[in-house]
């Protein structure tokens, strides 16, 4: 067997390797593929599809501490250059590009630049720059458009498969083009056929004994018929015939062609040259829930994941050499991101494996932003993992051969009745919100008016600028509002759901009140946000109308935020406890939901509604799915005191 020996570059093989050397295959110039990407709108929304959510990924740089272990390089040059390709240039828009020009020529090119001593790169359109000479392994230099050169470690160059050489890539266009050009001509004859009054082409029969025509009736005949066509004024009118003549189609009508079945075709072709399920860019004929979910949470394997392992191992072969301080350093998209799932099975999942809670208190209100609390800094651990020897918080305590578990696996201890005993009735705790609320929403009206009397008499003048005031206090006054409205939310929504449980699920099997923090947090955050925003609006009216009585419209403005936090907290309260009872009947297997109307004096479409009864995923009449709903109309939702009933169907 013999070897080709080289003493650091590769020696002639025999297979066409000359100085001389380039591949003579006939490729297509780059701007039809330009031209294509420009007007196939199947091809736009393909490439655009695979560049968006690999450019949405990010990528972090990691140096291998071992087999086991690893750190994140934030200051590494390579994450400098990743975050900043050049100046003004996000890792996003850099990644786009990069994608896009591969899915769409099959190559994609940067230059190396030093900038202000740091490694840049400027990603050059194919359109601009090509290889050279050289041979099928590599080419001599790259020319761009201007006639500039540079040498191949001057260029990054980023290509996939040819079946000629190793040098440049073959665009999955190519496979596309005649249905794409099938495509564009039927669409060419669509527009012809609109531009024609929508009128296919025809012939006009006159019979055999129809009076003859001159000249003249051939010429006012012909000028009357085009009127009905292009630019004639009558398009889409209704001609009418002379003398017994018909009119007859030639060629395929809208139905006989298939126009719609076509293009449908044409994007699910353009889908598959990629490798992307037809359901992930619209195409829904055989979707379910089922399958779609599935296919989501196989975008960043199996459609996604062999381009972000390409860029990967590029990046790394070909900027890591030029930058310092590269040993045991690589790239990885943050895949892992888009593949943990949701919150709760994050959660589940994580305490699970370490047998203990993971955040602190203060880590956790960081996420939510919210401020720091003194004393939050340590993890709080539940008592059974601490002393009961589990292998994770949400086991409970075995039980034995002869003594059965009291309740089911993953909950808390409770009382037998199972409504923890610091709940108290629903009129207990939305008055308990109610006065938090209002409490805080005097504090901060009292605070603002002092400030505003203390900035117009320390200036002598008549009154400051109440908006910049107000914006002044504004963070501090969101982050305790989403706090108070959380921990009041939680209380009622476990107080409505433990009115469902009693009754129907008393062991409360499927059901753990934390999975409702998600909802309850983002619920706060919406009501802290709606009323700030009521205030500012208030003060906002003040500073516009102005005048001598400024202080005196600002005490009425603070009195009537007083009044509007009365009444949110009574339409948040009716909210949390529907939502927590709904949370609680899915659980419990409870299929229908009754509306009940309550209050001594009920809007009257929910009187009118007292007793409807639909499926516990419907919405009732009035559009809402529960009382108070936040996603229906305002009318239908402040100071409800309606309720509802659960059963199984």
């Amino acid at each position: 067997m013999a070897f080709v020996v080289s003493s650091g570059a590769l020696a002639t093989t025999g297979a066409g390797v000359l100085p001389a050397y380039a591949p003579m295959t006939l490729r297509a110039a780059p701007w039809e593929y330009e031209t294509i990407w420009r007007t196939q709108p199947q091809v736009r929304t393909v490439i655009g599809f695979i560049a968006r959510n690999i450019a949405q990924l990010g990528v972090h740089v990691f140096r291998r501490i071992s087999d086991t272990d690893r750190v994140r390089l934030t200051d590494h040059p390579m994450a400098q250059l990743l975050a900043e390709p050049l100046p003004g240039m996000t890792m996003y828009r850099f990644v786009e590009r990069l994608v896009s020009d591969v899915a769409l020529y099959d190559n994609a090119y940067g230059i190396k630049l030093r900038l202000d001593g740091r490694l840049r790169v400027l990603p050059v359109p194919p359109t601009l720059i090509r290889p050279y000479g050289g041979n099928w392994i590599a080419p001599e230099y790259y020319e761009t458009a201007g006639g500039r050169q540079f040498g191949p470690d001057e260029v990054v160059h980023i290509h996939g498969y040819s079946p000629t050489d190793l040098t440049y890539g073959e665009s999955p266009i190519e496979s596309l083009r005649d249905l794409i050009l099938e495509s564009d001509e039927a669409n060419k004859q669509r527009r012809a056929m609109w531009k024609g009054g929508a009128r296919l082409t025809g012939v006009l029969v006159r019979p055999p004994d129809a009076p003859e025509w001159d000249e003249k009736d051939r010429r006012r005949f012909r000028e009357m018929w085009r009127t009905f066509s292009q630019g004639g004024g009558a398009e889409g009118g209704t001609p009418i015939l002379e003398d017994g003549m018909d009119y007859k189609a030639v060629g395929f009508n809208p139905e006989q062609a298939q126009y719609i079945e076509a293009r449908k075709l044409t994007r699910e072709e353009c889908a598959a040259a990629y490798f992307i399920p037809p359901p992930l860019i619209g195409i829904l004929d055989h979707a379910t829930y089922s399958n779609i979910k599935e296919q989501h949470a196989h975008l960043y394997q199996d459609t996604l994941g062999p381009w972000t392992v390409m860029l990967q191992q590029e990046f790394g072969a070909q900027l890591l050499p030029d930058l310092p301080d590269s040993s045991d350093v690589y790239c990885e998209f943050n895949v892992e991101a888009k593949m943990r799932g949701d919150f709760e099975s994050q959660a589940a999942a994580m305490s699970t494996m370490v047998g203990g809670p993971v955040m602190t208190r203060n880590e956790g209100r960081a996420r939510l932003n919210l401020p720091s609390i003194p004393g939050a800094d340590e993890l709080i651990v539940p008592m059974n993992v601490v002393e009961g020897g589990l292998a994770s918080p949400r086991d409970t305590a075995p039980g034995s051969s002869s003594t059965p578990d009291p309740q089911p696996r993953g909950l808390p201890a409770r009382k037998a009745s199972g409504r923890p005993s610091t709940l108290g009735t629903f009129t207990a705790e939305r008055d308990a919100l109610e006065r938090t609320l209002v409490g805080f929403t005097e504090r901060q009206a009292d605070a603002l008016l002092v400030a505003a009397g203390a900035k117009a008499d320390d200036e002598g003048t008549g009154m400051p600028d109440l908006i910049e005031l107000w914006a002044q206090g504004s963070e501090d006054r969101l982050a305790q509002l989403q706090a108070l409205l959380a921990h009041h939310g939680f209380r009622l929504a476990q107080l409505g759901a433990w009115d469902v449980l009693d009754v129907h699920n008393p062991e409360a099997e499927n059901w753990s009140a934390e999975v409702m923090l998600a909802w309850i947090l983002a619920a706060a955050e919406t009501h802290a946000a709606q009323h700030e925003e009521a205030g500012k609006e208030a003060v906002a009216a003040v500073q516009e109308a102005g005048g001598d009585g400024w202080r005196d419209a600002l005490q009425t403005a603070a009195a009537a935020w007083g009044s509007a936090a009365a009444a949110r907290a009574r339409t948040a309260s009716t909210e949390l406890r529907s939502f927590g009872g709904h949370d609680a009947a899915s659980a419990s297997g409870l299929t229908q939901k009754i509306w009940r109307t309550g209050g001594t004096n009920p809007r009257a479409s929910h009187k009118a509604q007292n007793g409807e009864a639909v499926s516990l995923d419907d919405v009732f009449s009035n559009g809402l799915r529960w009382p108070g709903d936040g996603q229906g109309r305002t009318e239908e939702l402040v100071n409800c005191n309606c309720s509802l009933d659960y059963e199984a169907s």
